[in-house]
């Protein structure tokens, strides 16, 4: 490998929006669903609206950074150029460490769907095989993304099915019920967000797509809103299934949602669908996470031998392996639920940094009015500060330390 190929420019944008569906599609409804609905109840809905309206900002911010500065990193590069190399570094660091942690979870989503009886290895094997599907090359991803995202639609669609023509299905799940506080709708809502940071993918990826000044900004609201519609018709369902105390309570949501409903049978289907919803999410999160990884070497925040391009695949082939290194070391370690919580506040860092840096933008430059940057950056951290106690006091521990190590190394390179 050496220095010298660049990526290439292969994305158009209906594989754009593939991407962002299969960054999003899974996470929140097989992962988030039940921790959200404990905390938001009945107004779970709610929170979906609110994670929905904050993930909305976040993406038109990032479209328009994207237009502007079509790099691999996503705010990485627009804090460094908009902010400044600390506020750079502090979005990169946050990003990697936020999505590396993100990456373990999904592994270990597929490893307890797939294989019950041997979770971590089956998340270790995953991990193992899509890495070497991105080493292969852009194309053979995004093509497996397709068949993906495919599948876990028509999982989610059995699931519909399952819970709304079973015959037990109620509206008692729907109506809005005492003892649900706005902390607690707020706290479903940073969940939530969860599902939503994969259009993220999109944007990091950005120096991978054609004409990316009007692929991005085309690509990332049609994919946040294909999932939105998606998320609130599932979570309809399952509320008028079980309701949100059996969200809550089921290890498997999903599953539990078409056992209660009267199909059993759909069972085995949702839980194929989990594991290979889990694949998909994993699969972008591990190619986003080594762009960025590729961006912080090119700038020498990161080791400049992780910034070496393959020339045959056009491939970050040496950031790919250390971020799947990374993820595989996580794995043996994390919790999913508290990975979630980690990685929800890391990521509503990176994008109050894109909200920032999109408020720093010329009015020649801009694609949407201020205040979407203003209601946005306002959103993420009022999200962050809503997360459960543990997650933010582990979160904000980790990006204060990212905060001291980047100050450091910019005074020893000075």
């Amino acid at each position: 490998m050496q220095q010298g190929p660049a990526l290439e420019r292969r994305l158009g944008t209906a594989d754009a929006v593939v991407v962002g569906l299969g960054a999003m599609l899974g996470a929140g409804v097989f992962a988030a669903l039940g921790p959200a609905a404990a905390a938001a109840g009945s107004l779970l809905l709610v929170s979906l609206a609110v994670a929905g309206v904050v993930a909305t900002c976040n993406g038109l911010s990032s479209a328009a950074l994207a237009a502007r500065h079509p790099q691999s990193g996503g705010a990485y590069i627009y804090g460094r150029e908009r902010l400044g190399p600390g506020w750079g570094w502090l979005a990169g660091w946050a990003f990697v460490v936020g999505k590396t942690a993100s990456c373990a979870a999904m592994a270990l989503v597929f490893g307890a769907y797939a294989v019950p009886a041997a979770p971590r290895v089956a998340a270790l094997t995953a991990v193992l095989v899509l890495t070497a599907v991105l080493l292969s090359g852009l194309g053979p991803t995004v093509q497996l993304t397709r068949v993906l995202v495919v599948v876990v639609l028509t999982a989610l669609a059995l699931v519909v099915v399952g819970a709304l023509l079973g015959g037990r299905a109620t509206t008692a799940g729907l109506t809005v019920t005492t003892g649900v506080t706005a902390g607690g709708v707020l706290e479903a809502a940073g969940l939530l967000f969860f599902a939503f940071a994969g259009y993220a993918r999109i944007t990091t990826l950005s120096e991978e797509v054609r004409d990316p000044e009007r692929t991005i900004p085309r690509a990332v609201p049609l994919a946040l809103g294909l999932v939105l519609l998606v998320y609130a018709v599932v979570a309809v369902a399952a509320l008028a299934a079980i309701g949100p105390a059996g969200l809550a309570s089921a290890p498997a949501p999903l599953v539990a949602v078409v056992q209660a409903g009267g199909s059993p049978a759909l069972a085995p289907l949702v839980r194929a669908g989990a594991a290979i919803a889990a694949l998909g999410v994993l699969l972008s999160l591990l190619a986003g996470v080594s762009r960025t990884v590729l961006a912080m070497a090119r700038t020498g925040d990161l080791p400049s031998g992780l910034a070496a391009v393959a020339p045959r695949t056009r491939v970050p082939a040496r950031a790919q392996l250390a971020v799947s290194a990374a993820v595989l070391a996580v794995v043996l370690a994390v919790d999913v639920r508290g990975a979630i919580g980690f990685s929800s506040l890391a990521v509503l860092g990176y994008y109050a940094i894109t909200n920032a840096s999109a408020l720093r933008l010329r009015p020649e430059e801009r694609r949407t009015p201020r205040w979407v940057a203003v209601l946005g950056l306002a959103g993420c951290l009022l999200l962050a500060v809503a997360l459960p106690v543990a997650s933010v006091l582990s979160g904000a521990a980790v990006l204060a330390l990212g905060a001291v190590a980047g100050a450091v190394r910019r005074r020893v390179r000075r």
